[in-house]
């Protein structure tokens, strides 16, 4: 294509938002307008498939819920009064707890404020919370946040060693929505456990973020927490950052949640138009399946030219994979659905992978997100007529034109500048292409099996794990792995008791192995004392 035809194309396809200054430019995608006739029909059926989602249609049948996270930025569009009701109390509470918290009215035992936040939670508990701390938060912040993401037990100990002279004055809070997600459990009680250490009232100190009337809130309740907040069962962990998983650990970090509901709600009414020019997030849905061939054939580079939205492709990662990774569509068939997304950010992919994008395996395609405001103040001149914001810009478009000159496509987001407001709407934007993607490739979005297959499949193995050691105690003898199968009735288990095993031996847990490491058949395995 010229350079005429393409310039003209980029115009046929830009899509801009005055309202939150944003651009979405899908020119370098080289789909045909044939392409876009033939999807034409299943583009209305997704337009028709959004209003139903929003008018509080069951979305996820494997929990019998409702999908209302839109809701969230605009309690009027909540199906029922109670619900309406609940969203605006639960955000108002959020606001004064925040409030409270800063003027020194909520405050430790054993302090005047609170100095640091130390949120614990999983998944869409945590990336993104992460995400929009790492993009917003300031080093003049009301309260620092930390994060214990993980049960890596050297994880936790680094936040609680950096932590160790002010848990005090920290404010931790628990997001789980029942209480059963073990990474969460084990975050709580090793915090919990550094609390006591230092004598200091766990309780009086601690926010619960869960389902209401789960087990969770009882125990929150029981042991007099600092309060409580709801984990709404209609909002899916990871479009749960404009609930109180998100907006609370934001406000207390000084960050304008008003201005991110604010954003999200004008994307939301963006992506409302019933036409696919026009609402950009039909529009980019288009580009994906046309990059994949509607089959998720090629991964989603994410490539933000913005240091403060390096964390933007892990928090899309969840959103993106676990809603989008389906074995099976609408119709039960096995489909194997789903969009692979990794990234880093702009220019230190043009040091990295910008290689291999550009002349290797063409299996990707990339979203550049620019930011237009290099800094709040003026630039210095790096070299005469070019400041340091001029390079990254033109890293940027350099990248882009020299993936397009080698037929790999992209896609390019670009907003004013990196505040509240336009977070909310890139949030949005991607939570709503998702749901039209999903609609065009017949899945469901919103639900994720195989999450809870893994979950079933590691409880299986902590209880083998108890099986183990009760048969090396009552044996009082050593045992190989296949007498320690065999007594333990999994001799199709074996490997996982060997890893086990080994697991345990190198913690000092009580368990003994000699022999040749090498060979794991020759070991020998006894429980000491």
């Amino acid at each position: 294509m010229d350079a005429a035809a393409l310039w003209q194309r980029y115009q046929d396809w830009l899509y801009y938002h005055e309202g939150l200054g944003l651009y979405l430019d899908i020119s370098r995608m080289r789909f045909s307008e044939d392409l876009v006739a033939t999807l034409q029909p299943k583009f209305d059926k997704a337009f028709q498939d959004l209003a139903a989602l929003e008018g509080g249609a069951i979305a996820n049948p494997d929990e019998d819920r409702m999908v209302g996270h839109y809701w969230l930025r605009d309690a009027s569009l909540a199906p029922t009064p109670e619900l309406q009701e609940d969203i605006v109390t639960t955000l108002e509470k959020i606001r004064l707890f925040a409030q409270k918290v800063h003027s020194g009215e909520i405050h430790p035992p054993d302090a005047a404020k609170f100095t640091d936040v130390l949120s614990i939670g999983i998944g869409g508990s945590a990336l993104g919370p992460e995400f929009v701390a790492d993009a917003l938060g300031g080093l003049d912040a009301p309260l620092h946040i930390h994060f214990i993401d993980n049960t890596d037990p050297t994880g936790i100990d680094r936040i609680l060693t950096q932590l160790k002279d002010r848990l005090a004055s920290t404010l931790v809070v628990i997001m789980t929505k029942s209480g059963g997600t073990p990474e969460t459990r084990n975050g709580m009680l090793e915090v919990k456990h550094a609390y006591e250490q230092q004598g200091l009232n766990f309780a009086r100190q601690a926010v619960a973020v869960t389902g209401i009337g789960s087990a969770f809130e009882k125990l929150a309740k029981s042991e007099g927490w600092l309060d409580i907040f709801p984990m709404h069962d209609w909002v899916g962990g990871r479009t749960s950052e404009m609930s109180a998983v998100g907006l609370l650990p934001a406000a207390l970090q000084g960050i304008d949640i008003d201005a991110m509901l604010a954003g999200a709600k004008e994307m939301d009414a963006a992506t409302r138009v019933p036409q696919l020019k026009g609402n950009p997030a039909a529009m980019m849905a288009l580009a994906w399946y046309y990059a994949g061939n509607g089959k998720g054939e090629k991964d989603l580079v994410m490539l933000p030219y913005k240091d403060s939205l390096l964390l933007f492709s892990r928090y899309l990662q969840q959103l993106v994979m676990e809603s989008l990774g389906k074995e099976t569509d609408l119709d039960g068939k096995v489909v194997h659905q789903g969009i692979a997304v990794y990234g880093n950010k702009g220019s230190t992919d043009q040091h990295a992978y910008v290689q291999q994008l550009r002349e290797g395996v063409a299996n990707f395609f990339v979203t550049f997100i620019e930011v237009l405001e290099d800094r709040q103040g003026p630039s210095i001149e790096v070299e005469p007529g070019a400041t340091s914001g001029d390079f990254l810009s033109g890293f940027l478009q350099g990248t882009r034109q020299a993936l397009y000159e080698n037929q790999r496509d992209s896609i390019t987001v670009t907003v004013p500048r990196v505040n509240a407001r336009t977070v909310g709407a890139l949030i949005a934007l991607y939570e709503r292409t998702v749901t039209f993607y999903a609609s065009l490739i017949n899945i469901n979005a919103y639900h994720q099996p195989g999450v809870e297959a893994g979950k079933k499949a590691a409880a299986a193995i902590l209880d083998l794990q108890k099986q183990v050691v009760k048969v090396l105690k009552e044996a009082g003898t050593p045992l190989s792995l296949t007498d320690i199968a065999t007594k333990a009735g999994a001799i199709d288990r074996i490997e996982s008791i060997y890893r086990i095993l080994r697991h345990l031996a190198a913690n000092d847990r009580g368990i003994s192995i000699s022999g040749d490491l090498g060979q794991p058949a020759s070991l020998m395995i006894s429980a000491i004392d």
